[in-house]
């Protein structure tokens, strides 16, 4: 499974993709920042995002997309533009026919670290380890969206398992909630 990790942001939006089979060593294939404009208007920007996303997604063809859930932090500023790219990300990995998860940044450190409060610095260390790497992806952002890419990676093939069982158990309750009314109608 190939899996592309965005760590949103309009300034730097971090990209990672690895590659991996459960059970297995994932294998990294890209660590990278888009970088926009500051000068440029805020709409500028969020299409060269997409440009920058929809050619990602044309070199490497994922199977999926992770990207960080959006969170609400004291600097609303910060907080707008990176709800804008993560807008845009979803977009672009929806009209790709993508499944798109989103994780929350606790979910990816604990699944990483083992801890959910980890800082990048750990984030990066654990990145670096997990991949065998000989660095940690570099800036934060590219090892953030790498990590998120892990994270999915992990987490995808379980959380597909809960998905069918729960369309299981719907299905199953509906048949008995069927069978009721049936042996209802028989009585009346």
């Amino acid at each position: 499974m190939r899996v592309l990790g965005i760590d949103p942001g309009l300034t730097r939006c971090g990209v990672g993709i690895v590659e991996g089979d459960p059970g297995r060593t994932p294998r990294l294939l890209l660590a990278d920042v888009v970088r926009t404009a500051s000068d440029c208007d805020t709409g500028q920007r969020l299409a060269d995002l997409e440009r920058a996303l929809v050619q990602f997604l044309a070199e490497y063809r994922p199977d999926a997309m992770a990207i960080e859930r959006v969170f609400a932090r004291r600097d609303v500023t910060t907080i707008i533009g990176t709800a804008q790219a993560s807008g845009v990300a979803l977009l672009v990995g929806t009209r790709a026919g993508l499944p798109v998860a989103q994780h929350t940044p606790s979910e990816v450190k604990a699944a990483i670290t083992g801890s959910g409060r980890a800082d990048k610095a750990q984030v990066g260390h654990m990145v670096m380890r997990i991949l065998k790497l000989d660095a940690a992806p570099r800036p934060a952002d590219a090892a953030d969206a790498v990590a998120l890419a892990v994270c999915h990676l992990w987490r995808a093939p379980a959380q597909a398992r809960l998905a069918q069982a729960q369309v299981r158990r719907e299905l199953a309750e509906g048949q008995a909630r069927a069978r009721a009314r049936a042996a209802e109608r028989r009585r009346a």
